[in-house]
Order: structure tokens, then sequence, then C-alpha cells
């Protein structure tokens, strides 16, 4: 499963004063995408984490094309750029209910070990998820 999607609500706390989301939170909600996605390949972020290895993100890029209002409904679709080797790379796309784009987006992790705290190799029970 190379791609997913993960709907969020927008809430009143993530909008400023004129009802439009404040851009901190759009990287919450390719989090929330991220481990979605995880979790529908059957993979727990916590469990990998208790196995020794960390996901922190090394780099994000957004364009904000239109905004996103107080209670729209969002569609997060996040894709898996290519095979995962030390790094995973993710594309997204965020739309309203219409189906209107707003924002594109991509993320760089790390496979990280815990104890060295240096990259390591996708696990490969990853692997086995994406190949299965």
């Amino acid at each position: 499963m190379n791609s997913h999607q993960t709907f969020v609500k927008v809430r009143y706390a993530e909008t400023d004063q004129m009802g439009v989301v404040h851009h901190a939170n759009y990287a919450v909600y390719l989090e929330l995408a991220r481990i979605n996605w995880l979790e529908n390949l059957g993979i727990s972020y916590k469990k990998m984490e208790e196995s020794g290895v960390m996901l922190p993100v090394y780099d994000m890029r957004f364009s904000f094309l239109k905004p996103a209002y107080f209670d729209d409904t969002l569609c997060v679709k996040i894709e898996l750029r290519k095979q995962p080797g030390a790094s995973i790379i993710f594309d997204y796309k965020i739309t309203n209910e219409e189906g209107v784009l707003l924002t594109k987006a991509e993320t760089t992790l790390v496979f990280v070990d815990m104890q060295t705290n240096r990259p390591t190799r996708c696990p490969k029970y990853v692997l086995d998820k994406l190949n299965a």
C-alpha cells in the first residue's frame, strides 16, 4: 500500500480570528496521515520505537495554494515516493470537501537506531509489509 487517505475535521483552536487554519497545524495533519498510513499497513509506530527505531523528520516542505477554514473536513492523501532505504519520503495532497487542492507537501524522515542515535536501514518488517 503506497498511498492512504486520512480525514481531518478542522477544529476552532487550529484557526486564526478569520477562521483560517494556521500554517503550523499542517505539520500535525501530515503526522496524523503518516501514523494512519503505518497503521493501515499493520505497523505500530509505538512498537517500532519500542524495538529501538524512531523516524524523526529531516525535511518538510509545503506549498499553500488555498486556505482551509474552521469546520472544513480535509482529506490528507499521503503517498510513498519510493522504496525506503535509510530514509523514507512522502508526498501529500490536502483537499477540502469539494476536492479543491489546498496544500501540497513533502516530508523526508530518517530511520534512526535509538541506541546509537545514528541512521539505520528501514526495518525488514516494514519492507515486507510494503512488498506484500
